[in-house]
């Protein structure tokens, strides 16, 4: 196979990779051949899963941690530095919800929102700088939202976290380029996962959500798990400060 479409001797990190797209993105990065360094909340899941890949022959690490508690990135990125001695990708994926009219937030679901879906995706990207640098060809990527783009009902402070991370993911491809470090994003529309779950439940609301696609279908979590792996890829070595919507053409639709 043609290694500018292969992963082989690559060393990952991916938060939030025991569920949804961030499973689907780990089982991507193991098909190209990468390492993957699992990190999840769900201490019981993670060691099953992590015994389920190395049984499977796939080369992988865990680690339990709330990335959204402040400190927990450099202990991290110290875990990784130790055990693997560098780092080629970043996915970062954690994130959270919570569905509401924007007067009735309290500053703790605020918080709860800002510290998971964007302050620990800068304070990891952050922390892993140093050996993103040092890789040589490195990648990061943000699984943001077209949430970031359109009104979508899903609650504004996940909005703007999620737009957030698309303008960072701007200023770091530019910062970060000579160092030979690309930062891209993926932007799922509705996608078949346990975040989407009590919405896509809701036959009213999917309906609407599907008669606003144009593929007229919910997305799946392989597929925005391909996009993610492509980003990482030699292939892809081109491109940097972008943000690929995986939506079924949701934001491509006008009348």
């Amino acid at each position: 196979m043609n290694p500018s479409w292969q992963l082989n001797g690559r060393r990952a990190l991916v938060t939030g990779g025991t569920k949804g797209i961030g499973e689907a993105i780990v089982r991507q990065l193991f098909e190209l051949g990468a390492s993957v360094f699992l990190v999840a909340r769900d201490a019981v899941l993670l060691a099953k899963q992590v015994e389920e890949y190395r049984q499977q022959g796939f080369v992988v690490e865990g680690l339990a941690a709330d990335v959204s508690q402040p400190g927990v990135a450099v202990g991290l990125l110290e875990t990784v530095k130790t055990v693997w001695g560098g780092l080629d990708i970043l996915v970062n994926n954690v994130g959270t919800n919570i569905r509401k009219p924007t007067a009735d937030y309290t500053p703790g679901e605020l918080d709860h929102i800002l510290n998971t879906n964007l302050r620990s995706a800068f304070d990891l990207t952050q922390a892993a700088y140093p050996l993103l640098k040092a890789s040589g060809q490195a990648s990061v990527v943000f699984i943001t939202s077209v949430a970031g783009f359109r009104h979508v009902g899903s609650g504004s402070p996940y909005g703007l976290t999620k737009a957030a991370l698309d303008q960072l993911v701007r200023y770091l491809a530019v910062e970060w380029a000579p160092d030979s470090v690309r930062v891209n994003a993926v932007a799922p529309w509705y996608i078949r996962t346990p975040l989407a779950e009590p919405v896509l439940t809701n036959p009213e609301r999917l309906q609407k959500i599907l008669e606003r696609t144009p593929m007229g279908r919910v997305g799946e979590p392989a597929e925005v798990a391909a996009a993610a792996a492509f980003l990482c890829l030699p292939a892809a070595g081109y491109i940097t400060g972008q943000t690929l919507a995986v939506d079924g053409g949701f934001l491509a639709l006008g009348l």
